[in-house]
């Protein structure tokens, strides 16, 4: 009996998702079409869009104004608006007035930005705010800018951390964030467009440039990319970061994300695209390259010699943290002739009662690293770094003193650990610590052979990869006209070119005196 209920019940699980097609239909044909002239049309049309009283934050009002003894209702949602601003701009005013008008805006004090008879663009404004004024026998909308959304100010960046330059980075409203932006370039010719993205949630994307610089065929590329998402959400840039990557699954990125607005601007004024996304604390720079996510914005802030000087120390430790470990095992497996007869002796004291080779030594330890790195980010900001501090001297004295892991093989994984701090990208720091887990496998099947075999297709991929039609290592393969801003950083009177790569209309950045 029981297997005879169960079966109707499975039978339901397992079949196809069911989409009402009909009701999605409905839906866009009335947003397709012009608001009535009638005043409870209109009403019932809004109130069955947004469904009033089930929706308690949606509120109408409806009221007489005065001067034309027409019936009128506003519609807005409480949680994103003024509600003063609302009161005494709009409602008093239009109730309290006794002079007659022909306009509306001559009576508000509120601004109104502009009108719409579009039911759809109607809908978006007010969910994005915006308060929407119906008045009877018009067959126009009257639309109120007093959004007000409550949100983080301008704070510190937290990823991006600087001792020389700009402090402020981007929060999650995107007002303040353009306005970062305008602060810096005072530019009329500096284009923020609006676009509108996924089905259901409609947040907006803004592409910032200038005219005078962007390339017009790169400019469009990324518009036909953006129109081409079909999706019901894109909640964050991160996600829409995944979208718009030609190689999605590839361990390395092809788009920068940053979340300061200076160097956000840095990249404008050299002819790249930035992306802005409302509730997002950052921007997307498109298209980048490797050396813009590998170099840091504090290169420029610092002199000359001392710019150079940390950019020479990030590419040590780019090495030091993608080969320590490998390099290590496969000398001490495969190699021990190219190790100094002092030192062997001494790396086969200290490993002499260890019962593991060293590659489970140092997969074990390297596990260990990231666990203690993982747990001192998710953990509360006051006690994160102590527990990640104490928790490598604790575990890493114990393991020594049990003779689970000889103590050279600490100062390997303490070195590769450090060095992979230095780079400041997120996704290229993850990159880098994943590739060190693969050229570890190889080199320990077959020692520094293994670890060339991997790094020469490696490297073959890289130069492969393409950010919007832009090669991954331009403009120094293939070769391009720059500023030459590579591994060495010129003095700021000598980069005189844009990056030859992009295209720009004006290529010329700096003329010469």
């Amino acid at each position: 009996m029981k297997k005879k209920v169960l079966k109707p019940l499975f039978k339901k699980l397992n079949a196809e998702p069911q989409f009402s097609e009909e009701s999605n239909t409905q839906d866009i044909e009335l947003k397709k079409q012009d608001i009535s002239s009638n005043y409870d049309q209109n009403l019932a049309t809004f109130k069955s869009i947004f469904s009033i009283p089930k929706n308690i934050d949606i509120k109408v009002r409806e009221f007489i104004i005065g001067s034309l003894d027409r019936r009128a209702f506003i519609i807005f949602i409480s949680t994103m608006v003024d509600a003063q601003s609302i009161q005494e701009g709009i409602m008093e005013k239009l109730i309290g007035n006794d002079q007659p008008s022909g306009k509306i805006q001559n009576i508000t004090s509120s601004p109104s930005e502009r009108t719409a008879t579009n039911i759809g663009e109607i809908t978006e404004f007010i969910t994005g705010g915006v308060t929407a004024l119906f008045v009877d026998g018009d067959t126009q909308c009257y639309l109120f800018e007093t959004t007000k959304i409550t949100g983080r100010s301008i704070e510190k960046s937290d990823n991006e951390v600087i001792v020389k330059g700009a402090k402020e980075a981007f929060n999650e409203k995107v007002i303040d964030n353009i306005a970062l932006i305008r602060k810096k370039i005072r530019n009329e010719n500096l284009i923020v467009e609006a676009k509108v993205i996924s089905k259901r949630s409609r947040n907006d994307v803004f592409l910032v440039y200038e005219k005078d610089l962007v390339n017009d065929e790169l400019l469009q590329t990324i518009k036909d990319k953006i129109a081409s998402i079909q999706t019901d959400r894109i909640l964050d840039l991160s996600i829409l970061e995944q979208y718009l990557e030609e190689r999605p699954r590839s361990l390395f990125p092809s788009i920068l994300y940053t979340e300061r607005p200076d160097r956000a601007t840095s990249f404008i004024e050299e002819g790249h695209i930035v992306l802005l996304m409302t509730n997002s604390p950052s921007c997307l720079v498109l298209p980048a390259t490797f050396w813009s996510m590998f170099h840091s914005p504090e290169d420029h802030y610092l002199r000359t010699p001392y710019g150079n000087f940390i950019r020479f120390l990030r590419f040590q430790a780019l090495f030091v943290a993608m080969f320590a470990s490998p390099l290590y095992i496969a000398i001490t497996n495969y190699h021990v002739g190219m190790i100094p007869p002092d030192l062997l002796m001494a790396i086969a004291g200290t490993r002499e009662r260890v019962p593991f080779p060293s590659t489970v030594e140092i997969l074990m330890m390297e596990i260990a690293f990231e666990l203690i790195r993982e747990a001192g980010l998710r953990v509360p900001t006051p006690i994160g770094p102590t527990i990640g501090i104490v928790g490598a001297l604790i575990l890493g004295q114990a393991a020594v003193q049990a003779n689970i892991i000889s103590p050279i093989v600490i100062i390997v994984i303490a070195l590769s650990g450090l060095s992979s701090f230095i780079i400041s990208d997120v996704s290229m720091n993850f990159a880098i610590r994943i590739t060190r887990f693969l050229f570890i496998f190889v080199a320990a099947f077959m020692g520094i052979y293994g670890a060339v075999a991997l790094f020469v297709p490696g490297l073959f991929y890289l130069v492969s990869l393409k950010s919007f039609g832009i090669p991954y290592f331009a403009p120094m393969t293939p070769h391009f006209i720059s500023s030459k801003d590579l591994i060495i950083r010129h003095v700021p009177m000598k980069e005189r070119f844009r990056p030859g790569y992009l295209n720009p209309k004006d290529t010329v950045k700096q003329r010469k005196g």
